[in-house]
């Protein structure tokens, strides 16, 4: 599957290199555009923008079983999350609608997306965006004091909103500088780490997000912590694995917007106080620790363009008032003019970034292709399912007791049967198998583990399972060192060739001449058996060969030859038996026959 995403869609592109060193946003290019004749729509209209103007409102979303009305721009989930068996869905005539319009369908696209933290505030600042693309003509495109917050849905609280992933289904088309003409589609994702959600889950919705995206806003809280940049190392890696070809820079441009920012003291609002601040949150340092250092240079390695916005806090109102409903009266001064500062830099045409895979430029029908490539991937058990770091370091305690307890065992069991030991009884290695078993069980129950009882239970039943393989292996590696083991194989050959033998002489003898060419057949196969076996053995060739042969012959042995004598020994003790007593009844009326006579 990783194989041919890439070659669906960037057949006949020329390759680009993108192994150079993350470039810092800048800034100079990014003040509020002069005002022109108008923003073409995804519907081919024109769109002309007043100040008051305000989005259109946003229903609630469709069933994947209705038809997308691109009439009535709201947002589109095209990635459904099943809550039952933690899983995701495309939904492809939703996706193809809006991105396979006629008109866009052969675009260069430009995919902005926002993830992070559920209840951080994704979607209202999404619908900031949105009011640029539909205003951004007019110098106070941000909106009137008094209009409501509409598109993307949100709200106040500290439950969910969004689930899996929804793009806008309007896709605006946009002149650059160039001249040349470029989609720009709008995605929210499912906020990561609320109470449904799985790691997996998680790392699924943020790298799906990556790896389709050519801008990802990284939206954290108030700092950048050690534990968002683990977070962003697996969900990366998670998105790399995915992807048909690792190059030095498999995604393009994070953005990392600090939200409710309380130091401006130490670094300043915007774009260049959050350049510093990165630069010294990202910065490798010889005394750091190997695991600090190896999540700096992880983050680095992924992408080619890194960035970083301070924002304010949008004021008490915003934060506890429940009816609030966007309105920019009730928000802060500072967060409004840092946010016409952020949403140009991010969305002007001359900031705007195209999405590009394997360095070749992305269609919106390619866009398409790449979604099911990989969502069927993350569907499917190709990859490895990542976990908590609890679960993960649980795995790793429990399976080194389990290696620790299977090395007491072998160690045990090398001292009785192991390489030039002589051969042991089979009862007598059986009952030193339990002894060791035992004691492997109780090492392993006798080392502090993670996980819980139930947990290590599991792996409890995984090291006797594996106990029992390593027995099998003792066992096969002491009848080899029985020499009648070992010669069961010519002796059962031998055996059969002489039974021929015979046999084909009495039959031929008494003008059976079909049967004792028969026996002469078998006697003829037997022989070269024998022939081949002796060579195998000899010279070390063909072994599944000798390996066929002595399957054979045990069979044969295991079959006619052992129950014929084994009946024949019991035949021959029942008369020794039955001799014994008759020699004993004649003995002891001989010895009464004596005594009468005297």
């Amino acid at each position: 599957m990783r194989k041919n995403i890439g070659k669906r869609c960037t057949a006949n592109r020329d390759l680009s290199s993108s192994s150079q060193d993350p470039q810092p946003f800048r800034m100079g290019d990014c003040s509020v555009p002069q005002p022109r004749s108008g923003v073409q729509r995804a519907s081919g209209k024109h769109y002309e923008e007043e100040e008051e103007d305000a989005l259109p409102d946003s229903d609630a979303l469709p069933d994947s079983d209705d038809e997308v009305d691109l009439d009535k721009p709201r947002p589109i989930q095209i990635v459904l999350a099943h809550e039952d068996d933690h899983n995701f869905e495309l939904d492809e005539a939703a996706l193809e609608k809006i991105l396979l319009q006629e008109h866009i369908k052969d675009l260069n696209i430009v995919v902005v997306s926002v993830a992070g933290a559920f209840r951080k505030g994704k979607s209202f600042l999404l619908d900031f965006m949105l009011r640029y693309m539909y205003n951004r003509t007019s110098p106070c495109w941000i909106g009137g004091n008094t209009e409501p917050l509409t598109g993307f849905t949100w709200r106040g609280g500290c439950e969910r909103e969004t689930t899996g992933i929804q793009i806008w289904s309007e896709v605006f088309v946009i002149d650059k500088p160039n001249g040349t003409k470029v989609a720009v589609l709008l995605m929210d994702t499912q906020g990561a780490f609320d109470s449904q959600s799985t790691i997996k889950d998680c790392a699924t919705v943020f790298a799906l997000s990556t790896m389709t995206s050519s801008v990802q806003v990284y939206n954290l809280s108030q700092n950048i912590q050690e534990d968002d940049l683990q977070h962003l190392q697996l969900f990366t890696e998670y998105g790399r694995l995915a992807m048909e070809e690792i190059y030095q820079k498999p995604f393009q441009t994070l953005m990392f917007l600090i939200r409710d920012w309380s130091y401006p003291y130490e670094h300043a609002y915007g774009l260049e106080g959050g350049r510093k601040f990165l630069e010294k949150r990202l910065q490798v340092k010889q005394n750091q620790h190997e695991e600090l250092q190896n999540v700096r240079k992880h983050i680095h390695s992924c992408f080619s363009n890194l960035g970083c916005f301070l924002l304010p806090h949008p004021g008490l109102k915003v934060a506890t008032n429940p009816n609030f409903d966007g309105r920019l009266n009730d928000i802060d001064e500072d967060f409004k003019n840092e946010l016409r500062n952020l949403i140009p830099l991010l969305l002007a045409p001359e900031n705007l970034v195209e999405k590009e895979i394997s360095g070749s430029k992305v269609t919106c029908r390619d866009l398409v292709e790449y979604f099911k490539a990989y969502i069927k991937i993350y569907q499917g058990e190709e990859l490895p399912h990542p976990k908590s770091m609890l679960q993960a370091t649980a795995e790793a305690n429990n399976l080194a007791a389990v290696a620790g307890a299977k090395d007491l065992y072998s160690k045990g069991m090398e001292q009785v049967c192991g390489g030039d030991k002589p051969y042991i009884a089979p009862s007598d290695l059986e009952r030193k198998h339990q002894d060791c078993r035992e004691s492997a069980i109780r090492q392993f129950r006798s080392v502090k583990k993670m996980g819980g009882e139930e947990f290590c239970r599991r792996y409890q039943e995984q090291l006797e399972v594996e106990i029992d393989e390593i027995y099998a292996n003792f066992v096969k590696h002491n009848d080899g060192k029985n020499i009648f083991y070992a010669a069961r194989t010519p002796a059962t050959l031998f055996a059969v060739m002489f039974a021929m033998y015979i046999t084909s002489g009495l039959t031929g003898f008494l003008g059976m001449n079909s049967i004792a060419t028969l026996c002469n057949l078998v006697l003829g196969m037997a022989l070269i058996s024998f022939c081949t076996w002796a060579y195998v053995k000899y010279s070390g060739e063909f072994r599944e060969v000798g390996t066929a042969i002595d399957q054979i012959a045990e069979a044969i042995w295991e079959q006619v030859l052992k129950p014929m004598s084994d009946n024949l020994m019991e035949d021959h003790m029942r008369q020794s038996v039955k001799n014994s007593i008759k020699a004993s009844l004649g003995e002891q009326v001989s010895h009464h026959a004596r005594l009468k006579t005297d």
